[in-house]
């Protein structure tokens, strides 16, 4: 299976060669392509390592094991499932002039996007995982600004501040980790994983405490971690509705895994219980701040980013409690909430298009409106919220089991008090949304809009509600339908693979390879 490491890293390439190259038709034909493929072997991948082996090309500079293909297939979902949906969302501006144009550069950052997250889990050292890292914020942040609107540009500029200084002080980390590591290494060396790991023993504590200080502040930056978030409520905001699914699932997940490589050192070092306080403090910090913003949202994109950050949150509190069950949970936690929250934006973008608002006030009655939009947004917001039989709810759960065996009490407890407040404010909003009726007359769905995409006259946005004009395109059903497969699957029955799987990974995070 080595040749298909590089093969998962060229198809998404080709996809933007030919985006750059072809027409918007072939662009577009190039990503369903290579979002599938490139899902269908992070798939194979997976199930390769799953037992705890690993797999490594290009002379070792790529590298794949149990821990990285969770997050590898994490991507290759978020990135399969983006590719169809965007055809569906894009649909909408075809009558546009300058369509062809902003398909074509739609298309090709989107696949760049994809191939920066899909490089990352395969990074095999510090330096190439943090140039990895970057990527996904250059490309990233072109994604967020491509509508080209005042409120997009400056979320973009935003987010590029923020963000890259924030990887300023993981490159930081790296360089004092690297520093530290001469002693037993030599003076010259590549910082692969490996090498650290066997040799934690001789790291001098103070540095590995340090550099996993400003590894967890500066990728956790990138995270969307407590109190560097600000950029992030913007962000998902302004992005188009596939690219905000591909952030909160995905991008979020990739840093936080190189975080995971910084406790893989910090445990061979014999800081693990140091990294695991860590994480937890700004676990819970996530969690307070999420909780109480999500309360006092109005625009329901900005409501789901939120909703990003407390999940980050419970991850880290997941991996901080440090007890098997807890650690699988959070692992897990990254699957589930990735599904889950592609299926929220998906969903929001499909209401956006068809209510041509953001504000929670203007949304109503979206269940009749949007016979299926409605209803698998309301259920992915369920989802979200820890609904039994849900897969976030079997990851929640494994996290709080584990925290109680552990014991961390305190932990669990902020934990469930957070995780609740948070999920009143979000099932709120979402309720209005979906249930409530308009005190004003409603399209019925199906009903078809003007000719230059806007509402009609008398149906612009209210007080009492916005005139919805039906489902747009079966793509976007499909794309959604596609993950809420996904969240009911995982809450029913988890595949004997991914236990295997998430079990190896688990026993990565306590005690890695020498």
């Amino acid at each position: 299976m080595t040749w298909a490491l590089f093969v998962i890293l060229a198809v998404p390439l080709v996809a933007v060669l030919v985006s750059v190259a072809a027409g918007w038709r072939a662009a577009r034909l190039a990503t369903l392509v290579a979002g599938l493929v490139s899902f269908g072997l992070a798939i194979a991948l997976a199930l390769a390592v799953r037992h705890g082996s690993s797999l490594q090309a290009a002379g070792g500079w790529l590298r794949l094991d149990s821990l990285g293909a969770v997050f590898l297939g994490t991507t290759g979902l978020l990135y399969a499932t983006g590719a169809v949906f965007s055809v569906g969302y894009l649909q909408a501006d075809e009558r546009q002039a300058d369509f062809p144009r902003f398909a074509r550069r739609y298309f090709g950052l989107l696949n760049l996007f994809g191939w920066s997250m899909l490089l990352v889990p395969l990074a095999s050292d510090f330096g190439t995982l943090w140039v990895a890292v970057e990527l996904t914020t250059i490309v990233s942040a072109l994604l967020v600004a491509i509508d080209r609107t005042d409120a997009a540009l400056e979320a973009s500029w935003k987010y590029i501040l923020i963000a890259s200084s924030g990887l300023g002080i993981a490159l930081l980390a790296i360089i004092i980790l690297y520093a530290t590591g001469t002693h037993a290494l030599g003076s010259s060396y590549v910082p692969r994983f490996a090498r650290f790991f066997a040799h934690g023993s001789g790291l001098s504590r103070d540095a590995v405490r340090l550099s996993f200080v400003l590894a967890v502040v500066g990728f956790g930056t990138k995270v969307g971690l407590a109190p560097t978030h600000t950029w992030l409520p913007d962000a998902h905001s302004e992005a188009p509705a596939p690219v905000s699914a591909m952030l909160s699932g995905a991008l979020l997940a990739s840093a936080f895994y190189a975080i995971l490589r910084f406790f893989q050192v910090a445990v061979t070092a014999g800081q693990r219980s140091f990294a695991e306080h860590v994480l937890i403090v700004f676990g819970v910090l996530s969690l307070v701040v999420a909780s109480l913003f999500v309360l006092r949202q109005r625009n329901y994109k900005r409501l789901l980013a939120y909703s990003s950050i407390e999940h980050m949150g419970v991850i880290a509190l997941g991996v901080g409690f440090g007890a098997p069950l807890a650690v699988a949970g959070a692992l897990l936690h990254v699957i589930t909430h990735a599904s889950a929250k592609g299926l929220a934006f998906f969903g929001a973008g499909s209401l956006l298009r068809g209510y041509d608002s953001k504000e929670v006030e203007d949304v109503t009655d979206a269940a009749r409106v949007m016979p299926w939009t409605g209803p698998m947004f309301l259920a992915a917001v369920l989802a979200l919220c820890g609904l039994p039989l849900s897969g976030v709810f079997r990851s929640e759960f494994q996290i709080v089991a584990g925290g109680f065996a552990a014991p961390q009490y305190v932990g669990v407890t902020l934990l469930l008090v957070f995780v609740n407040l948070a999920f009143f404010g979000v099932l709120w909003h979402a309720g209005r949304m979906v249930l409530w009726p308009s005190r004003e007359g409603t399209v019925v769905a199906g009903e078809t809009a003007a000719a230059d995409g806007t509402a009609a006259a008398d149906g612009t946005a209210a007080a009492g509600g916005a005139r919805g004009r039906g489902e747009q395109s079966a793509w976007m059903i499909g794309a959604m339908l596609a993950c809420l497969f996904v969240v009911v699957a995982l809450g029913l029955h988890l595949p004997g693979p991914l236990s295997t799987l998430l079990a190896h990974a688990t026993h990565l995070l306590s005690s890695p390879p020498r």
